[in-house]
């Protein structure tokens, strides 16, 4: 017999377009799926909830999974993430409220953890980077190089899987593709997580595939790490948007965050003093800058934002290139970091 929860979550699946269009307004739809940045209604596309299918297993209408965070639930976890609710007897009496049905203080409803749920573990992730080799020579190079990246020094937390499991999310057979593999590391270095970017096998494009970007085991507060970071450090979304900057400014310690939600919780070490934040120019970017310029403030250290010309540093790179680019964030950085950051590391 299924619980009320889930009979109540069964109920929202059969209207899931109308709950993402209410709860998740910052979406739209693309064929069989509701497309939004994350759980909060953060524009962007690294979430994806399947508007119609089974009522249980896999495939179900309803479900959802966030390519950027490897987080998965279904549209009980979309209400409460939304309208941040804590209380799991205020979820129900929402969800029951955008249903139209009579509420209700059976207890079994009011029992139920947080279900949003991590895809992949930490070991998980160590396993797939330890199966990885170095990106010397292979496709990520030439990835890389056609996005105008040419800086590869401290880029041991890159590595290169020729043949990594993909699994689709419409149930068809998994595939193999070759791919980048990105270590997620803590402020002590341990590996936590680890993102896939799947590839095509020529290396001039991301892989054909739904999406060809996905994280997997815990990524709150970490990140993709390039430099030992003490003093100063600059924090970004993207892998490729935090190694376009480390080509103007090589010598500065950054971290990729992997996503804007994830980029405003990162951790700060202890003898941090001034972090730059890259922000991508987009209403996700704004959000998340202004969210960690309030927590690194409050925590006693300087945040200075960054800001690019067109849609990310990457973008900037491709289209200005190296010189270009360092005269337009050379005006954006402290005088004292120029001459130290702006130059190879001795």
């Amino acid at each position: 017999m299924s619980s009320p929860a889930s009979e109540l979550a069964h109920r929202l699946a059969r209207e899931a377009e109308a709950v993402c269009r209410h709860y998740l307004s910052n979406g739209r739809r693309h064929g069989n799926y509701w497309l939004v940045g994350d759980v909060r209604n953060t524009p962007g596309r690294s979430l994806f909830v399947r508007l119609s299918g089974p009522e249980r297993g896999k495939g179900a209408a309803g479900n959802w999974v966030d390519a950027a965070l490897g987080e998965h639930g279904d549209l009980l976890d979309i209400i409460r993430e939304a309208c941040r609710l804590d209380d799991f007897r205020d979820v129900v009496i929402e969800a029951r409220r955008f249903l139209t049905l009579p509420q209700t203080t059976a207890e079994s409803d009011r029992p139920r953890t947080r279900a949003v749920r991590p895809i992949g573990s930490p070991e998980s992730a160590r396993r797939l980077f330890a199966m990885s080799r170095s990106i010397e020579g292979t496709i990520i190079e030439t990835y890389l190089r056609d996005r105008g990246i040419t800086a590869f020094h401290e880029t041991a937390n890159l590595r290169f899987h020729p043949r990594c499991y993909y699994r689709s999310d419409n149930g068809s057979p998994v595939e193999t593709w070759p791919a980048m593999i990105a270590a997620v590391t803590d402020l002590d270095g341990k590996l936590t997580g680890a993102h896939r970017t799947w590839l095509d096998p020529s290396g001039h494009n991301k892989a054909p595939i739904e999406t060809p970007r996905r994280a997997m085991g815990s990524l709150l507060g970490h990140g993709v790490r390039f430099g030992v970071a003490r003093y100063v450090m600059a924090a970004g979304e993207g892998t490729e948007t935090v190694l376009s900057l480390r080509c103007v400014m090589p010598a500065m310690p950054m971290m990729a965050a992997l996503s804007s939600a994830h980029l405003a919780a990162i951790l700060f070490p202890a003898s941090l003093h001034r972090l730059y934040i890259l922000r991508d120019n987009d209403a996700a970017g704004d959000n998340a800058s202004a969210i960690l310029v309030e927590r690194a403030t409050a925590a006693g250290i300087e945040a200075i934002i960054l800001s690019p010309v067109f849609d990310d540093f990457n973008d900037d790179l491709s289209r200005l290139g190296v010189v270009d680019l360092r005269t337009a964030i050379r005006g954006q950085i402290a005088p004292e970091d120029v001459a130290r950051f702006m130059r190879f590391p001795a």
